[in-house]
């Protein structure tokens, strides 16, 4: 990549904002570069779909910032420059609640300023939202923004509360939790077996009259207006698709979002999962459903991917070796898959991110997630390498190991080989984690509900941890050596037991699934393996170390052989109890420590991108000849354009 690349841009609140190259594209012949075009702007039409989704009232308060900002005076008080950078905070977590924690941000501007400023709106910015007049829209949003009490939390995962009804997304309403977990037990379709289709992934499950009745995401229904925009751009870029599979994915894809039908969808996935031959390739869906409570609403999210053939050696030399992988998986042999099928993974370079994957992206995908999917027809995983590049640059020599690795032995370790065990545990947990195991004959791909993506996540995690020590990666080549695999293990213990704390608030509780996987991990090893790590004061501070590499191997291949049990017999008490055990709790003094060591660094704990902008050159028939890219739009300015030109809802 070139080094004189700007990767950072500007940071507010714990954000920091950096942009990402797309390397290979000037190379792309018109065609291609039209597609990328037509899929990236398929990608961009759902951002409204996200926002919605993530809050009932986060489109409307997002429409009514934008309207104060543009027609206030830049500048104008402390006020104004406080309700900028809550205006970014939202933009980021396309909504008013916090994307990680999930925690309401708090308004650093006065509710009397913003009911004045909104109250002295032209005339001609109404209807915002759909409210006529500022009385009415300021009646509607205000609680929300500044009552603490009201709708407090996006997703809430306290043990013991009704999971639906406190919690602020907007997948259900008028519905408890357990009429909502009856109503999708009931879909179950006999005669479908365990290919079942993920029931609920595409709806909003409402109390309508009394009853309970799901509306649908379609072109016709629930999204409407956006889900039409991106079968329209979808269209356009099935005319200049690499190949007939691209374009009938894209067929099956529309027909899908105009139907609400999710065997279509399945059919869409298996078909998806074939298409290796293109340089081109794309996720646009309602895919992850983290953002749901229960584990079974998919938030919508779209990428644009190109294949790095250079960097993919490694990701296939992971799947071609699957087969070996599973066989020698330390789990219960009922557990494992007895034939892995259709295991695909790329290197590749994010070309597009939009919804749930912007500003804040994954740094690996593995889908399809259909469990029935994956085990009869396998799965197709993705490293986006050009993200974790610009993540690795904007860590580089910034204090964070200096701090918190425990001595220089270790940090120069992590110097050696941290980014390509960061990046090859990243592959195996996408390639081959979540594709090993198998659940046993009549077990729900639901069974572990609102505990089930922590303990999926564990389970990759775990994965990837038991196998980068082995030797199979040395002889694979992927490895320089058998010592390598160090650093990541100090680094995830570090980040598991320690440092994932700064991202949260003082008094508050782990909540996040990927975060209580974490420290599920680490705080069982730290329990259980026997001295082998642990945690230590040096001059007041407190580190971990690692005593025995070789015995922590062995017991991350015992917790992986847990958790592959716990999945596959659907055993929803152990999952219950190994997340509250392990997963949840916060010990404030650990943690204020954490903190203030933290605070003296000055490093923005979370980071998102800025996309760059792409510009069609056409010819005197519109066909595009050519499309240029643009690194150089701002934040403020990308997402005011973005919310002119994709506010479709």
């Amino acid at each position: 990549m070139d080094n004189t690349f700007n990767y950072s841009d500007e940071r507010f609140a714990d954000i920091q904002m950096l942009r990402y190259r797309i390397d290979g594209f000037d190379e792309l012949d018109a065609k291609r570069k039209a597609y990328v075009y037509y899929l990236a702007k398929a990608t961009l039409a759902g951002r409204d779909i996200t926002t919605d989704q993530y809050g009932r009232f986060n489109l409307v308060i997002r429409k009514t910032l934008e309207s104060v900002a543009r027609h206030r005076a830049a500048n104008d008080s402390d006020d104004f420059r406080q309700m900028e950078v809550y205006m970014k905070r939202v933009w980021f977590s396309n909504g008013i609640y916090h994307h990680y924690g999930c925690e309401k941000f708090v308004p650093g501007f006065s509710e009397a300023w913003f009911r004045e400023a909104v109250g002295t709106l032209p005339s001609g910015s109404f209807p915002i939202g759909g409210y006529a007049d500022a009385t009415s829209l300021l009646a509607a949003i205000c609680p929300v923004m500044f009552d603490p009490t009201v709708l407090p939390k996006r997703v809430n995962q306290a043990d013991g509360e009704d999971l639906v009804l406190t919690s602020a997304c907007n997948f259900y309403d008028g519905v408890t939790q357990a009429e909502a977990e009856s109503f999708y037990a009931s879909k179950r379709d006999p005669e479908a077996g365990d290919c079942q289709p993920s029931w609920g992934l595409n709806s909003k499950l409402a109390r309508v009259g009394g009853e309970l009745k799901e509306e649908k995401y379609t072109t016709r229904g629930l999204y409407g207006p956006a889900l039409k925009k991106i079968v329209y751009w979808l269209q356009k870029a099935k005319g200049v698709a690499e190949n007939d599979l691209q374009a009938k994915l894209i067929d099956l894809l529309t027909d899908y979002y105009t139907t609400g039908d999710l065997r279509r969808f399945d059919e869409f996935s298996m078909e998806w999962l074939k298409e290796q031959e293109g340089t081109v390739d794309f996720i646009n869906g309602f895919i992850e459903v983290y953002g749901d409570p229960l584990g079974l609403k998919g938030t919508w999210e779209g990428i644009v991917e190109l294949k790095d053939e250079n960097a993919t050696r490694r990701t296939r030399a992971i799947a071609d070796n699957a087969q070996w992988f599973e066989d020698h998986s330390p789990v219960d042999p009922r557990f494992r898959k007895p034939k892995v099928k259709g295991v695909s993974a790329h290197v590749v370079q994010a070309a597009m991110l939009g919804g749930e994957e912007y500003p804040s992206s994954a740094i690996g995908i593995n889908l399809p997630n259909a469990d029935w999917i994956r085990a009869r027809y396998g799965s197709k995983s993705v490293t986006i390498g050009n993200l974790t590049d610009a993540y690795n640059k904007a860590a580089r020599d910034n204090g964070f190991n200096d701090e918190f690795v425990i001595d220089e032995a270790t940090r120069e370790m992590i110097r050696e080989y941290g980014d390509l065990c960061d990046d090859l545990h990243t592959d195996l947990h996408e390639c081959l984690g979540h594709g090993s195991g198998q659940l046993l004959p009549g077990v729900s791909p639901d069974a572990l509900k609102a505990y089930g993506s922590t303990i999926e996540e564990a389970r990759a995690d775990l994965f990837g941890l038991y196998y980068l020590a082995d030797q199979k990666l040395v002889e694979l080549g992927l490895v320089p050596d058998a010592e390598a695999y160090k650093s990541q293990y100090y680094h995830y213990l570090m980040n598991g037991l320690l440092t994932q704390l700064v991202r949260i608030k003082p008094g508050d509780q782990i909540e996040e699934a990927h975060m209580r996987n974490r420290a599920i991990i680490a705080r069982w090893c730290l329990e259980h393996a026997e001295g082998s790590v642990e945690l230590v004061a040096v001059d007041g501070k407190t580190y971990v170390r690692v005593n025995d590499y070789a015995r922590l191997r062995q017991v991350f291949g015992s917790l992986l052989a847990e958790i592959q049990r716990i999945k596959s017999e659907g055993d929803y008490e152990a999952a219950k109890a190994m997340v509250e055990r392990y997963g949840v709790k916060v010990d404030a003094d650990l943690h204020k420590e954490i903190l203030g060591r933290y605070e003296k660094l000055h490093i923005a704990p979370y980071k998102g991108f800025i996309n760059p902008r792409m510009n069609p050159v056409v010819d005197a028939e519109g066909n595009i000849v050519d499309v240029t890219l643009d690194y150089t739009e701002g934040y403020s300015q990308q997402m005011m354009r973005y919310s002119d030109e994709y506010g479709l809802l």
